[in-house]
């Protein structure tokens, strides 16, 4: 079967890299706390929504589901608790958000599927256990980072709360593949669905990694080629409809404007010298970004 990996931003910078940058900058390590705290939060909302269409079978993961839910509450309660002991904020965190972007990208007609439970079933599997990945590259990398950055007492409350939730997330992981392997394990049908919502979601989640993190010059047109790759994993009787619904938003991506301007105006009152040395071509060499083709790693 294939196994699906998170690739680097832009396939150049790693999760190590970015958060070695992260936990160097108090604002920007606290709005990454609150992200986490976020995701966790609205996970719990859609794995509830996973286990009523499920309406009780099958019942051991319907069981299994529900653990997790526990676990992503809990992750999203001491998160709570951490940013209220830190003062930091706990609202909406600012800037493009990952799992709407991920959400706006999702086929819905598949992944809803109220006409074939299965195909739905497969898709919900396919889209936890690829987030979750990701948030198991990130909190390893958070860890690694706060070792490597001054041992104060702040950064070691934040390096003991995510050190608390990095196992129970590598577990939401090895379910995830399992349960993916036993229903591939029933046919070759059963395979193919099961490569083709795992090449998807894979898809799915990396234009919406880099939609979150990609605010240079030129991020429309890499959003664009992302949702080509996404399209390209459909049927191809499928793919016309779902550019024509994503294309306009991809390109016209008001909360991506929105993040522009509000990251450019804090750096400009932070420093209008370092705005016009580093920001402003930094900015503008995102236009001399060209997407990479997606790389597939199979086992």
């Amino acid at each position: 079967m294939t196994v699906a990996y998170p690739r680097k931003l832009k396939n150049s910078v790693s999760a190590r890299e970015i958060l070695r940058g992260v936990v160097s900058d108090r604002e920007m390590h606290l709005i990454t706390l609150n992200r986490y705290r976020y995701n966790e939060q609205h996970s719990c909302k859609d794995l509830t929504e996973v286990v009523e269409k499920l309406n009780g079978q099958p019942r051991d993961l319907v069981q299994e589901l529900s653990h997790h839910i526990c676990d992503e509450a809990r992750h999203a309660m001491w998160l709570t608790d951490l940013l209220v002991d830190l003062g930091a904020d706990i609202g909406m965190p600012p800037g493009v958000s990952y799992i709407h972007e991920f959400e706006r990208l999702i086929d819905q007609q598949t992944y809803e599927s109220p006409g074939n439970k299965e195909d739905g079933l497969i898709a919900a599997l396919a889209a936890i256990n690829v987030t979750e990945k990701r948030g198991c590259e990130y909190f390893s990398a958070h860890i690694r980072a706060l070792k490597d950055a001054p041992q104060t007492e702040e950064n070691i409350k934040i390096r003991e709360t995510i050190e608390r939730i990095f196992p129970e997330e590598a577990v939401h992981v090895r379910w995830g593949n399992r349960w993916l392997a036993k229903i591939a394990d029933k046919s070759p049908r059963h395979r193919r669905k099961v490569e083709q919502a795992k090449r998807q979601y894979v898809a799915i989640e990396q234009a919406a990694y880099e939609a979150g993190m990609d605010i240079m010059a030129g991020a429309e047109l890499r959003r664009l080629n992302h949702l080509l790759e996404i399209a390209n994993t459909l049927e191809v009787w499928e793919r016309p409809k779902y550019l024509m619904e994503n294309i306009p938003q991809t390109l016209l991506a008001p909360e991506l404007q929105m993040t522009r301007l509000t990251v450019a105006q804090r750096a400009w009152q932070r420093d209008p010298k370092m705005f016009m040395e580093k920001f402003v071509p930094m900015f503008l060499n995102g236009l001399n970004i060209v997407p990479n083709k997606q790389h597939k790693a199979t086992a």
